[in-house]
């Protein structure tokens, strides 16, 4: 029975083992990956990567990475490519083939396939006197010596070199594209990395209410348009102008201040030059403002005119952060 320290080791003799076998795999990188890369750059067409068991995982992994840094890819199953599914292929797209054998019957089978079809390969294999190193145009060695797996069978130190080579593809291409942060957005709209990059301060306070009182409004008037509008606070405008804030913090000081409130207007409680944001600036900006002023709504301007509030509950929600 292992105890607790002994479990801990064994976790990270795995990292241990891996990172070696990734070393390893980094010192055999030479002119190939050049090659690879300017192959994939200057297609007209896209990255299909395939392969089998194990492969066929990390390949829909790397699809997916390629494809949300700017490089079109597509999987297609090896097993399925010799059953129909080599339609996948167009006369332009790269062929990537994974296997850490580069013997599997489906793979040894779809090279030839491939090449009648006239499309380059790209061969991630761990096997250099391969079926598959031997047929390939360009050859990325992802060579190991031996699995983390105690037994030296199930696939962990062989996947994460596919793993690896795959990211350095991608990321590679993606320097190479000078892929930016606003191309990164148009790729991820719907999760929080996006709305980081492209989610805008309108797009949030357009859906609330526009709380305002002129400066002489009465308490009552001030607290019942902070109530109606429910944001926790109204702006105080004078002729047209934004010159003050009153949130529910100001309404509970002037409570603990004023023994009789009734001659109060909202001159007297507001707080001038309020923080403020233009519409356009980007809401995980607004965000960072809130929270260094310790406050939870700002007033938007418009060409520099109030057009609202936004809330930090408004940006929490959307689970920018």
């Amino acid at each position: 029975m292992f105890n607790d320290e002994e479990i801990i080791e064994l976790g990270k003799s795995v990292f241990t083992e891996e990172i070696q076998e990734l070393t390893n795999v980094l010192n055999q990188m030479n002119n190939s990956f050049v090659e690879a890369i300017k192959l994939i750059l200057n297609s007209r067409g896209r990255v299909v990567i395939s392969g089998i068991g194990k492969s066929a995982n990390i390949g829909t992994k790397i699809v997916a990475t390629l494809n949300s840094t700017g490089t079109p890819a597509i999987f297609m199953h090896a097993a399925d490519a010799i059953h129909g599914d080599l339609g996948i292929v167009q006369p332009n797209d790269i062929v990537v083939l994974l296997s850490k054998s580069g013997n599997t019957p489906e793979i040894k089978l779809l090279i030839p396939l491939i090449k009648g079809l006239g499309n380059p390969i790209i061969a991630i294999v761990g096997n250099q006197s391969s079926s598959l190193a031997m047929q390939a145009d360009i050859v990325l060695n992802t060579t190991i010596e031996k699995e983390a797996c105690p037994n030296n069978l199930a696939p962990t130190s062989s996947t994460t070199a596919q793993l690896v080579m795959g990211d350095a593809l991608a990321v590679t291409l993606l320097k190479l594209r000078g892929f930016d942060s606003a191309d990164f957005a148009r790729f991820h709209p719907g999760g929080a990395l996006g709305k980081q990059l492209y989610m805008k301060v309108s797009d949030l306070s357009s859906q609330n209410e526009i709380p305002s009182v002129s400066l002489n409004a009465t308490i009552r008037e001030v607290i019942l348009e902070i109530s109606s509008k429910r944001l926790g606070a109204t702006a105080v405008i004078n002729q047209n102008q934004l010159v003050g804030i009153i949130t529910d913090g100001d309404i509970r000081r002037m409570m603990q201040k004023y023994d009789d409130v009734d001659p109060l207007k909202a001159a007297d409680i507001m707080s001038a030059n309020p923080k403020t944001i233009p519409d356009d600036a980007l809401a995980v900006d607004a965000f960072k403002i809130m929270k260094d002023n310790n406050i939870t709504q700002m007033l938007v301007l418009k060409n520099g005119i109030y057009n609202g509030v936004i809330h930090i509950h408004d940006i929490l929600r959307e689970g920018i952060l």
